[in-house]
This record gives C-alpha cells, structure tokens and sequence, in this order.
C-alpha cells in the first residue's frame, strides 16, 4: 500500500440494522471500496446482536485493513432506551477497532451532516444527494444507514486534511485558514 494511502472505515451504529463504509485515500483521490448493513434484527437476544457487531467489525477490519476509524455518536431522541442501546452498539464497534489497534474518532450526526452539506439539519436524502455528487454514485442504498456510515467516513477524512496555503503554512481547520486569509472569504 502506497504510504500516503489512508483507508478509512465509516460506521453508523445500530442495534438493529448497522451501516459500514469503507474509503480509500490515494494522492487526494477518495475511492468507495464498500457500502452496505449488517442486519441484525435476526437476533432477538440483544447480547447476540452486540457479539455479530463486533464479529462483523473484526472480519471488516481484517478483510479491508482500514488505518482510521470514523463512528457516529448516539443521537439523543425521546427514549432513553433506546440510546442507551444504540450506545452498547457503537461501544462494541469501537472495542473491535481499539482492538485492532486503529485510532477512532467520533462524530456527532449533526457535524456529519454539516461536513457533507453544509448544513447540520439535512435529511438522509440530502446527504445522500451529495455524496453522489462527491464521489460519483449511481443507485442509491436499499437503506440509509449504509451511505449515513459513508458520511461519517468522508467526513472524517475531510477533518484529517491539512490545508496549506501558497507560502507553505499549514492549517489544521478552516477556522485557522479563514482567520489568516480573510481576503479568500467571499460574503
């Protein structure tokens, strides 16, 4: 694998369906290597579903060796239930890549969102919609957990870029590149 190659694999917690993308970064080029679910809902023992999430997490991480590991935080609804479970979720994907000894990150849906559109309360579709755009998609998931998993994939890698400006000087975020170039910022 070329050096400056990163891999990096999205993952949309859930205890009934879960949503995994893998990317690969080669020189700047983002190539979707798979997007897809793992359906669980086969299972009605919740600790049997936890045990497929981590079973199916170390088989991706060994079939596609990812080098990041991007997760959606829990989103905080009505039913405190229903979190507490979405977090076990996320928690056994996250022990099968600290296992793997892959740094993870986590990202709230709203920051997804914002990274892929722009805006922090776009809908699955909207998301969708530009993430055919970004990287040329034809069809559409069966479910929107798969390309959710891909935005949180792609949002992690834009988060990794370091942009650097024509004199050299690198920036670790867009707020560092606005305030030193505010002559770039079009209102």
């Amino acid at each position: 694998m070329n050096a400056g190659t990163k891999i990096i694999l999205g993952i949309d917690p859930g205890t009934v369906i879960m949503g995994y993308a893998i990317i690969k970064i080669t020189d700047s080029k983002v190539s979707l290597e798979i997007m897809d679910v793992i359906k669980l809902a086969q299972h009605k023992d919740a600790y049997e579903r936890l045990e497929n999430i981590f079973s199916n997490v170390c088989q991706l991480i060994v079939d596609y060796k990812p080098t990041l590991f991007a997760i959606e935080a829990p989103f905080y609804g009505k039913n405190v239930q229903s979190m507490l479970k979405l977090g076990r979720a996320q928690g056994v994907a996250i022990a099968a890549a600290m296992q793997a000894s892959i740094p993870v990150t986590e990202y709230s849906p709203k920051k997804v969102k914002q990274s892929i559109t722009g805006n922090g309360n776009a809908t699955k579709e909207q998301v969708f919609k530009m993430l055919q755009h970004i990287l040329n998609l034809q069809d559409a998931p069966r479910y929107f957990d798969a390309s959710d998993a891909l935005a949180v994939a792609i949002c992690h890698h834009y988060s990794t870029i370091i942009t650097v400006n024509q004199n050299g000087k690198s920036f670790k975020n867009w707020k560092q590149f606005v305030t030193s170039n505010p002559e770039k910022v079009k209102n």
